[in-house]
């Protein structure tokens, strides 16, 4: 019996993954593999809805296709490649613009944050029409199920919406997928403001585990964590949030329940518990770090990888475009 399928991608958009992404996505995913039957992509289109750097997002691209491996995602398993190489993403993206309304487009929160921080004039046309290349890469694939966070539902709402008026239309062309939510438990925080997410658009580098970091550098940063002058360790979002994060760090990290680490902790004060803390980070990610480097280090044996899986994502995309293409009497 067939897995269902699954879809997911992430942008090369940094030099390294957080520990954020790690937890919050790469890990879950990994989990997933066994479940469905996976696709994940580099999604280097929606990248260049800001400007980059060409010589640089090249590096990114390989840079993240080597951590996802080293993460757990299996090539042989999973097909993992790279968005642009594959050309159907863009030509279905232009399809499913014509049967988008612009009040639902403009609705549609990336934009909106985006341009409320930047201003309208700053922003791109294809910023704008990004949730129609998301529900692109989305319904490329036959895709059942789309693993992601809170923040991106509404544009897995947006494709569910075209791919069913799309339907109606047209003829069934396309299936219908379905979100699921990641483990909001899994969120992880800035070290130094642990009232936001960790992201790479934080004020200082501090407050930030990068997956490439040094592993000495890693154990400071979590050391130097910010928690508060109370001095229990227990779980509590409001008023102990850097205490919380922590627990959830080390509770992702060790597959132990924050009840029951709160309980070993109790009364040993913030050093010894930032200190295991830091101990189990270095030792998920300092694997991680050894082999993304590896894979780093023969490129072309990268290239070589993902360019197969391109072709592999090539074939199931490139017969749903046809579909489409035929169904709206373009073929």
């Amino acid at each position: 019996m067939a897995l269902p399928r699954l879809y997911s991608g992430m942008q090369p958009s940094s030099g390294s993954l957080h520990l954020g992404n790690y937890i919050g996505a790469l890990q879950q995913w990994r989990a997933m593999q066994d479940d469905y039957d996976a696709f994940f992509s580099i999604v280097d289109l929606h990248a260049i809805t800001v400007p980059q750097d060409p010589a640089v997002l090249r590096e990114q691209v390989r840079t993240l296709a080597a951590q996802y491996i080293a993460g757990g995602i299996d090539p042989d398993r999973s097909c993992l490649y790279v968005q642009s190489h594959v050309g159907a993403h863009a030509q279905l993206q232009w399809l499913l613009s014509t049967i988008t309304g612009f009040g639902e487009a403009s609705r549609m929160t990336q934009f909106k944050d985006k341009t409320a921080k930047g201003g309208q004039e700053a922003a791109s046309v294809g910023l704008f029409t990004y949730p129609i290349l998301m529900a692109a890469d989305i319904l490329l694939y036959d895709t059942q199920v789309v693993p992601v966070g809170d923040d991106q539902k509404q544009h897995v709402e947006l494709t569910r919406d075209l791919s069913e008026r799309f339907n109606k239309r047209f003829g069934k062309t396309f299936t219908v997928p379905k979100p699921v939510i990641l483990d909001s438990g899994a969120r992880i925080y800035d070290l130094q403001n642990p009232a936001s997410k960790m992201s790479k658009s934080a004020e200082t580098d501090k407050g930030i585990v990068w997956l490439l970091d040094e592993p000495a550098r890693t154990a400071k940063k979590i050391r130097s964590a910010v928690t508060d002058t109370e001095g229990s360790i227990r779980a509590d979002k409001a008023e102990k949030p850097g205490v919380t994060n922590l627990l959830g760090i080390l509770s992702a990290t060790t597959g132990r329940s924050v009840d029951d680490l709160s309980a070993e902790f109790d009364g040993q004060g913030y050093g010894a518990f930032k200190t295991a803390v830091a101990d189990a980070v270095v030792a998920e990610l300092a694997p991680v770090r050894e082999r993304t480097l590896e894979l780093l280090a023969d490129p072309a044996e990268l290239d070589r990888l993902l360019a197969a899986n391109a072709d592999r994502a090539a074939e199931v995309a490139d017969a749903t475009l046809r579909r489409a293409l035929e169904a709206m009497g373009l073929r």
